[in-house]
């Protein structure tokens, strides 16, 4: 892949959804720290004009964005384009092409439902806009193995590989980082990270709320393609992975890819699936609707490191709180007298805010050698420099880092694991708004205690 800086931005879908609540915020945010120097251009058919769009970024921006740095709003719109045409006409293509002038590495985003990314990448190859360019896609990467292999095709068809940015802003977010980097930056965490120490590894994505209106996306994705295959399965890779080697860039991305390979694909019998009740009258959702709003599934890696140690994923809306946590079992001590009960654990939250604990016991104050339980918790204060997930995002791909974003191996190994267990393999089970599901995901973690329930905000 060339390292060559991008000298042009194109996003496809300028005047859409994502373009007004992530992408301006992401493009203020990167002219604010003179991370912007190069053309934005715009393309929708929305019958616009230039001054429409710059209208459009400065809603988004008061909205979404935190409000308008008025410096910085004026250099994005000093760099900012619009073409309005339709996506089948070339001469869209062509009107792209001139205003790229002299750009020899554009970066193209599309910000566009994938059912059009067949349509511009053709497009942009034949006008030469993919001449030396990234094209940077937006998830879901397909709605199973088969389209996603069709989705890399299309791709292909016009990019290599390595000119192939696929955003999952899960991995761009400074927590989900952190998460990383603790796991090898520290020493004493290595010796008891397997099989012999683990007990059980817990993640837990809950939301309080619903589908907030977005039912009709809902209906078309669900629990298990909408965070399961992607977010959560991220994040085991992470916890799952072998050291990654620092003289190769790719390395990250070849653990991860191994940890997939490593993982049985998921059966019914791995998986409870369900649906707060009350979801079949949300807007755009079917009267009779099978769709998952919660889905609770027990993972097998078999690697050396992880043989026989389960791996639990329980994901869902409207339960009882919203955040997203790791909880890290590790097994009994011999001498249970002192420490009954199974307390010792490492502890990372990753939503709303970054905690990183260990469970451990100490002695309990009085006469008798009793134990009782205490945490050692360690809250990440934000500094205010951290970089949101698609201004961190924008940029790599515009440098052609590619370290935060999924490869083809990767997104294909995720989904055969999931593969066995979408649309409706097993029911999708009634459970009440502010609870933790159906009873029925419990018999998945009754051989390790049960689930560890997160608690609200600390």
């Amino acid at each position: 892949m060339s390292a060559a800086q991008s000298d042009a931005l194109v996003f496809f879908g300028a005047t859409g959804d994502l373009a007004h609540k992530k992408i301006f915020p992401a493009l203020q945010s990167m002219a604010k720290r003179n991370h912007l120097s190069v053309p934005v251009i715009g393309v929708a058919k929305a019958g616009w004009k230039l001054d429409q769009l710059r209208e459009r970024a400065r809603d988004g921006l008061e909205k979404f964005g935190g409000g308008v740095d008025a410096q910085a709003f004026e250099k994005l719109c000093s760099v900012l384009r619009y073409i309005d045409g339709d996506y089948n006409d070339p001469a869209t293509f062509a009107a792209l092409r001139k205003e790229l002038g002299a750009a020899q590495h554009p970066a193209h985003y599309l910000a566009i439902p994938p059912t059009l990314f067949g349509t511009v990448v053709e497009h942009l190859g034949k006008s030469g806009c993919a001449n030396g360019a990234r094209v940077i896609v937006e998830k879901p990467f397909g709605r199973d193995l088969e389209s996603a292999r069709h989705l890399n095709q299309t791709l292909h068809s016009v990019f290599d590989e390595s000119s192939v940015f696929r955003i999952d802003h899960y991995l761009g977010k400074e927590p989900v980082q952190n998460l990383l980097l603790f796991r090898f930056a520290n020493t004493f965490l290595e010796p008891i990270w397997n099989r012999n120490y683990v007990d059980s590894v817990q993640i837990t994505m809950a939301e309080s709320f619903g589908v907030q209106g977005r039912g009709r996306f809902y209906e078309e994705a669900g629990a298990i393609r909408d965070v399961v295959q992607n977010h959560m399965l991220q994040v085991v890779g992470f916890l799952a992975m072998e050291p990654p080697a620092i003289t190769y860039h790719e390395s990250i991305r070849d653990e991860q890819v191994k940890v997939f390979r490593m993982i049985r694909p998921l059966s019914p019998d791995d998986l409870v699936r369900g649906q707060f009740a009350g979801y079949r009258k949300e807007d755009g959702v079917a009267p009779a609707s099978t769709v998952e709003t919660f889905a609770a599934v027990r993972l097998h890696v078999d690697s050396w490191r992880w043989e026989g140690v389960p791996f639990f994923i329980r994901v869902g809306k409207c339960l009882p709180v919203t955040t997203t946590e790791v909880f890290v079992r590790l097994k009994r001590p011999p001498l249970v007298p002192l420490a009954p009960g199974n307390t010792n654990y490492v502890r990372f939250r990753l939503s709303p805010e970054v905690i990183i604990a260990i469970g451990a016991r100490v002695k309990q104050p009085g006469e008798r050698m009793v134990a009782e339980p205490t945490e050692l918790k360690v809250v990440h204060h934000s500094s205010g420099v951290e970089m949101e997930a698609y201004e961190r995002l924008l940029g790599d791909a515009m440098e052609g880092d590619a370290l935060l974003f999924a490869r083809q191996d990767e997104v294909e190994a995720a989904w055969s694991i999931v593969q066995p267990i979408l649309d409706n393999v097993t029911p999708a089970l009634e459970y009440a708004p502010g609870t933790w599901g159906p009873a029925e995901a419990d018999r998945l973690t009754a051989e390790v205690g049960g689930w560890h329930a997160p608690e609200a905000s600390e």
